[in-house]
């Protein structure tokens, strides 16, 4: 089965049959497969929301069939979990490359477009964490109870990708606002060329002003009459 690029079956029958040396090749397979569903499609909230919904739901459909020796449900989430991690860090990458563009070609980050990216940045690990809480409480009770300690950790402690996220997008934001510093200053220095211009003619003024009143003191003044 198909679902949001990603082959379900595959994935399920990955999980099902891993053993307990195995978890690794698990982790790998869970990287390749997001990202390969995240590189096929826009790259909004939406479709990683999508994507990482298949995969966690697959993960834990998977895990439950599985009835090797020695194997833990547990780290096999937990590495479903990094190897949707490391995927992510992979889309914060491209938005990081992407973003640069855009500001190296001129690109303000205030345009409605931009501001979003960023937006969508920062959102990022929410978006992550939010996507597995709701994928395990669908998955029915031995999920969710399954999926919990993950889920404590990973809100305890945090993903990569959303560091990375919010580390982008702040880059970003401070990027934004030195532009607009170096835009006020030069407004600054434009401003205070004209005052001294300013200053400079009202000297003019009062130099002519001084002049006519030296001129007009040898006149004397009208008595009375």
């Amino acid at each position: 089965m198909m679902k949001s690029g990603i082959d379900q079956d595959a994935l399920i029958q990955m999980f099902a049959t891993a053993t307990a040396s195995g978890t690794e090749q698990v982790r790998k397979g869970v990287t390749q497969a997001t990202l390969a569903a995240l590189q096929g499609r826009e790259l909004s909230l939406k479709n990683i929301r999508s994507v990482l919904k298949t995969v966690a739901q697959s993960a834990s459909a998977g895990a439950a069939m599985n009835k090797l020796p020695g194997v833990d449900v547990e780290d096999l989430l937990d590495k479903a979990v990094v190897g949707m991690d490391e995927a992510l860090l992979k889309a914060v990458d491209a938005n990081r490359v992407a973003l640069q563009q855009f500001v190296n070609q001129g690109a303000d980050l205030r345009e409605k477009h931009l501001k979003k990216a960023l937006t969508d940045l920062e959102a990022m690990e929410d978006n992550f964490i939010g996507t597995l809480k709701k994928a395990a409480e669908g998955a029915g009770a031995q999920a969710s109870t399954q999926w919990a300690p993950i889920l404590e950790k990973l809100q305890a402690g945090g993903t990569l990708s959303g560091a990375k996220a919010a580390t982008t997008a702040e880059q970003f934001v401070n990027q934004m606002h030195t532009a607009m510093r170096d835009t006020r200053a030069a407004s600054l220095k434009a401003a205070q060329t004209l005052a001294e211009s300013y200053t400079a003619l009202v000297s003019g003024v009062l130099i002519g002003m001084s002049d006519a009143l030296t001129q007009g003191g040898a006149a004397k003044p009208r008595g009375k009459k």
